[in-house]
């Protein structure tokens, strides 16, 4: 994969907190930007998938499917009841 060179503008105390990390990590400041971002990245798509999975699974408007909601809470309730 090629690499693509960019420039950026930071904080002065932000830019010493980097040189800082990248020297006790042995790292070069543009590798340490990159996990950085990486990590970045890897959060927000996992917090888009968990907005996902809560839409998901948000209150169902299918009369049916809150029949099988219930029903499953009440067993759950009757299944784990005294053992708090």
């Amino acid at each position: 994969m090629a690499n693509v060179k960019t420039a950026i503008s930071l904080q002065e105390s932000l830019f010493e907190q980097v040189e800082t990390l990248a020297n006790e990590m042995h790292v070069s400041r543009s590798r340490l930007f990159a996990l950085a971002l990486e990590d970045y990245c890897r959060r927000h798509q996992n917090l888009k998938l968990l907005d996902r999975i809560n839409q998901a699974y948000q209150d169902p408007s299918d009369p049916a499917e809150k029949k099988r909601l219930r029903k499953m809470r009440s067993q759950h309730r009757k299944a784990v009841e005294g053992t708090w």
